[in-house]
């Protein structure tokens, strides 16, 4: 096998080994599920349900969680509904990930003193801007060219998540901790992935694309 054909077999295999690869989720991929610890899921009925602070403050936390993914620096939220763990990541500081208590962000002078605003086009340009950095960079040429054919092809179909699927994630939060059995205990939203990860009580963790979202509550979850 030449230089080239082995380049060529690296680039497929990358893309098809990783649960979400440097590409993203594929069009016919767009629903991952992953089991956790079997005995929690077989004793999840048995145990107490626990009524957190989020729970408490979800009618003031979740407008101020929009404001920030849709007006703000974060592009990754973290939402931690049974310790209360808020965790962000910023476009201005994209190589480091917050920690706030969701006593903090229920306080909109905190979101406004935490997070600089910055349109959501904006937001999505310096991302942009940002790969393109990353790949003028020598240090990023010395990369194997498989790798770089992965990254030209991520960028030229690469779409973020639209401003409706941040609204429409967040708005059906309350409704997922609510469910009288399987409810969400954590959430991660990324715009740059376009994905949705959430986690269960009976411990299995659901991997969603935002577009793809409303379809999988529907089929799954019984709700709209």
């Amino acid at each position: 096998m030449d230089t080239q054909e082995q380049e060529q077999d690296f680039e497929e295999l990358v893309l098809k080994e990783s649960i979400v690869s440097a590409s993203g989720m594929n069009s016919n991929n767009l629903l991952i599920g992953i089991r956790g610890d079997p005995s929690l899921r077989e004793t999840t009925f048995d145990r107490k349900r626990y009524k957190s602070e989020a729970d408490e403050h979800i009618d003031v936390l979740i407008p101020n969680l929009q404001e920030l993914m849709l007006n703000r620096s974060a592009y990754k939220l973290f939402i931690g509904f049974n310790n209360g763990e808020i965790r962000t990541t910023s476009i201005f500081d994209p190589l480091r990930e917050e920690i706030h208590s969701v006593a903090k962000m229920i306080d909109h002078s905190y979101i406004e003193r935490q997070f600089p605003a910055v349109p959501y086009a904006d937001k999505i340009l310096l991302m942009r801007d940002m790969y393109n950095n990353l790949r003028a960079n020598p240090i990023y040429q010395r990369l194997p060219t498989y790798w770089k054919n992965i990254m030209a092809r991520r960028s030229a179909a690469w779409e973020p998540m639209e401003e409706t699927e941040i609204v429409n994630v967040l708005s059906t939060l309350k409704t997922l901790r609510d469910m009288p059995t399987y409810y969400v205990r954590n959430v991660t939203i990324s715009i740059v992935q376009s994905i949705v990860r959430m986690q269960f009580n009976c411990d299995g963790t659901q991997i969603v694309s935002a577009e793809n979202y409303q379809k999988f509550l529907e089929e799954n979850l019984a709700t709209e």
